[in-house]
């Protein structure tokens, strides 16, 4: 680590304490990211930010404006920030503590705090096993039940984390690490990278000809809120989101063991060490050894390492024993999905309804990407709280996109995320739903039905010719909300008998399908429609993780309906209307 990340980190480290400070102060959403911004900036930048200031470049930095700009001046002159200093001065040292209760927001926290004086996990446990905060104006039980089930966590000193979110820690960690030297190769390990939907921690393999500097790096970063353990070769820290990330330097030619060995799954390591014992192999971390003479046959790649036990790489999302190995021997693992062989996007939002742009810019994004086509679909009248649309609404947005549809290469599919209401039957009449070129289906009321009951109203929604997909089959929010009670096994016979598709729902909350239904699903024959059901345009990068699922679910693209062509797409959804 060079002697300015020293002052780089310092910095950096205010700047997240400024965010969430301000965050508590229920300041605007736009100036608390401005800190985060900066601070994932000064984190990542490769040279003294002292050296920067005195070459007047730092506006020049990304994220980086004037106001910025003067609070690392003022900092870098004074060795402190007026404003932090300030805002620290209005609460108790202990208050921040109370930040890592997950269930707990900033303003909620501030909220006890003025009400209550809470300042403390002690406290804040206590108030809510006698119900004392539910005199806070706001506060309701299920507030008070995620709040302890937060304090628990914490406790525990572990949490699980949605893959979607562990992704972009790691992500800017492997950016910060690289940025400060030191590193020659660096990929991510573990239950992240064979895309588990949730993880407890994030794993790093690195290879490195300065070992000291890159561990030094890694436990003074400003994100690292603890240094569980420290050692000449691995560290294990504590993220500011709360997730705990391992650390391990290892030599190159073992970097490819080490990774196969990090990614797991236990089960497929236990399974691949049994098959090299059968043929006189032993295989650990480190590589994969003649049994009897203790020499080395194997390490430098994964590929070398299944390759040494006469089997193909496995991709990460299968390595969960469940039939990879056998798969592997025989030669019969699915191709992989990849982003580059989907042609579209079937599930997406304008201002219409609850998306956050113009119908216009969702179309730019999507052919900036090299889609062939994109859907708009948005909500039916139903969904009152999403702002449905009535169906003059609908025939209008219509008009607007075949008057838009001359300016694009891309084609703009026609669409809705039409409400199966309570009875099976849609919230648009036939009339309006045979006008649009794809019509979702979704549960979005009434969700604590019989098991029955919402059964037969979604295989009777399955039987209306003009619906297309079924989107998010289960109705979960993973860690808030449980899926409805619906036999899924009646649900895709009626989806097979009808030749409809079942969704993955590439929303980090709601990865719906999950993987195990997801490959039932393939397993029928049933199209598999993978979409990020985008409210902001930043959703259309949700895509990696519904591939993650379909990868998790042995999906190949020729399962993937929106691995078509438009023409066979088109043809498809005509099928028997």
């Amino acid at each position: 680590m060079y002697h300015g990340a020293v002052k780089n980190f310092e910095i950096a480290r205010l700047f997240y304490e400024m965010a969430t400070l301000l965050e508590v102060k229920n300041e605007s959403v736009f100036r608390v990211r401005a800190y985060q911004r900066a601070a994932q900036a000064l984190e990542t930048l490769p040279e003294d930010v002292a050296a920067v200031a005195a070459r007047k470049e730092l506006t020049r930095l990304p994220g980086i404006g004037r106001d910025l700009a003067a609070r690392i001046e003022e900092y870098l002159a004074t060795g402190k920030i007026a404003q932090l200093e300030a805002m620290r001065a209005e609460l108790p040292a202990r208050f921040l503590t109370l930040l890592e209760v997950r269930g707990l927001g900033p303003r909620t926290a501030r909220l006890l705090y003025d009400r209550l004086r809470v300042d403390s996990i002690e406290r804040l446990e206590e108030i809510c096993r006698s119900g004392e905060i539910l005199n806070v104006p706001g506060v309701r039980q299920k507030t008070c039940e995620n709040i302890l089930k937060g304090i628990a966590i914490w406790k525990a000193g572990r949490s699980r984390t949605l893959l979607g979110e562990a992704r972009q820690v790691a992500a800017r960690l492997v950016e910060t690490l690289r940025a400060h030297g030191g590193v020659e190769r660096i990929e991510v390990a573990g239950s992240l990278r064979r895309m588990r939907e949730t993880v407890k921690d994030i794993d790093l393999l690195v290879t490195s000809t300065d070992p000291g500097q890159v561990i030094k790096t890694f436990v003074t970063l400003p994100s690292v809120i603890e240094v569980i353990a420290q050692g000449e070769t691995k560290a294990s820290v504590r993220h500011q989101e709360g997730l705990q990330v391992d650390l391990r330097v290892v030599e190159p030619e073992t970097f490819g063991a080490a990774l196969q060995y990090f990614t797991g799954s236990k089960d497929h390591n236990v399974r691949v060490r049994e098959l090299a014992r059968r043929q006189g192999l032993s295989i650990s971390e480190y590589g994969v050894f003649q049994e009897k003479t203790g020499a080395r046959i194997a390490g430098a790649t994964e590929e070398e390492v299944y390759a040494a036990i006469g089997l193909g790489w496995i991709p990460p999302e299968l390595r969960e024993n469940t039939g990879e190995i056998e798969a592997a021997r025989a030669g019969r693992l699915p191709p992989t999905v990849t982003a580059a062989a989907i042609r579209g996007d079937l599930h997406a939002h304008t201002d219409w309804s609850d998306g956050h742009h113009p119908l216009e810019r969702l179309v730019e994004a999507a052919q900036a990407r090299g889609y062939e086509y994109i859907i708009v679909s948005d909500h039916s009248r139903s969904a009152t709280v999403a702002g449905g649309l009535t169906g003059d609404e609908l025939r209008a947005q219509v008009q607007k996109i075949r008057e838009l549809q001359p300016r694009f290469k891309i084609r703009i599919l026609t669409g809705s995320e039409c409400d199966i209401l309570a009875d099976g039957t849609m919230d648009f009449p036939d009339e309006v739903l045979r006008e649009l070129d794809i019509v979702l289906a979704a549960v979005h009321s009434r969700f604590k039905q019989t098991r029955q009951e919402m059964t037969a109203r979604i295989v009777r929604a399955l039987e209306n010719p003009h619906v297309d997909i079924l989107a998010h089959p289960t109705g979960r929010l993973i860690g808030t909300r449980d899926p409805y009670d619906v036999d899924l096994e009646a649900v895709f016979a009626a989806a097979r008998q009808h030749g409809k598709a079942i969704e993955i729902n590439s929303s980090p909350d709601r990865m719906d399908l999950a993987d195990v239904h997801a490959r039932r699903a393939g397993e029928l024959g049933i199209p598999i429609a993978v979409n990020t059901d985008t409210h902001y345009l930043s959703n259309l990068d949700n895509l990696e993780l519904g591939l993650g699922i379909a990868g998790r679910a042995w999906i190949g693209p020729a399962q993937v309906l929106n691995a078509r062509p438009l023409a066979e797409l088109l043809a498809w959804a005509n099928r028997g209307r």
